[in-house]
């Protein structure tokens, strides 16, 4: 990938800023659906959740290491949705990214586009000063045996769904509500590595200008209201 040219390969950038999970997932469906009839073009959506748990279509509840009350009295919620992967935790202080590409236009490579992603990030993580690298057989991005960044994605008719997740500075105490992705491992955030202040908007503005040069983009900021929806709409 990155071989296509800026004008092949413009995509739209929707900040959401600081936004709920459900609601995102409903605008993320929203929004691949008008891609897929070539409503709009390929966009990219960043957002900084509230606390919630993902499970995965190859997920289990015996990951899940408290009791749904528990979760309640935290004010975690957990949803079960179609990407690929176990459960995941998303809260503030982690980068969450969302792609709505079309890969028929990007190289029909599903592999080609995970690697990117993760290339994505190991790029992000070297303009800190921070060595990241891949685990062979587990999607996602490590540091020293820890995982920094989680991948889950779903396709349909070749348009994508769901994306990259980031821990800039994030609560270590909510992931030890599940084995993170079914496995026994640590996790780290970024602000765990560096020593200069940092923030979701700087790693995200850092994300989307490696992401032009490994997939050969050119981003540019939209609104919603670009994309044919507004914030208060109906969702199914």
């Amino acid at each position: 990938m990155g071989g296509s040219t800026p004008t092949d390969a413009e995509v739209g950038h929707l900040s959401l800023g600081r936004a709920g999970y459900e609601e995102t997932l409903r605008l993320q469906r929203r929004l691949r659906e008008r891609r897929l009839s070539e409503a709009i073009g390929d966009v990219v959506i960043t957002v900084e959740h509230d606390p919630v748990l993902t499970m995965g279509r190859s997920g289990s509840l015996d990951n899940l290491l408290v009791s749904r009350e528990t979760l309640d009295g935290l004010g975690v919620s957990l949803v079960e949705v179609e990407r690929g992967g176990d459960i995941t935790y998303h809260g503030p202080g982690q980068l969450v990214v969302y792609p709505i590409l079309d890969l028929r236009e990007h190289g029909r490579d599903l592999g080609a586009y995970v690697r990117g992603l993760e290339e994505t990030i190991l790029r992000v993580l070297s303009s800190y000063g921070v060595a990241g690298e891949r685990v062979e057989g587990r999607p996602g991005v490590w540091v020293e045996g820890r995982k920094i960044a989680s991948l889950g994605i779903h396709v349909r008719r070749w348009v994508t769904l769901h994306g990259a997740a980031f821990n800039v500075d994030v609560d270590r105490s909510h992931f030890a509500l599940i084995r993170p992705c079914g496995l026994p491992v640590d996790v780290v955030s970024l602000s765990d590595l560096v020593t200069s202040e940092i923030s979701v908007g700087d790693v995200a503005d850092r994300f989307l200008r490696a992401a032009e040069a490994v997939f050969g983009w050119t981003v540019r900021s939209v609104q919603l209201e670009e994309l044919g929806g507004r914030a208060d709409e109906p969702t199914a």
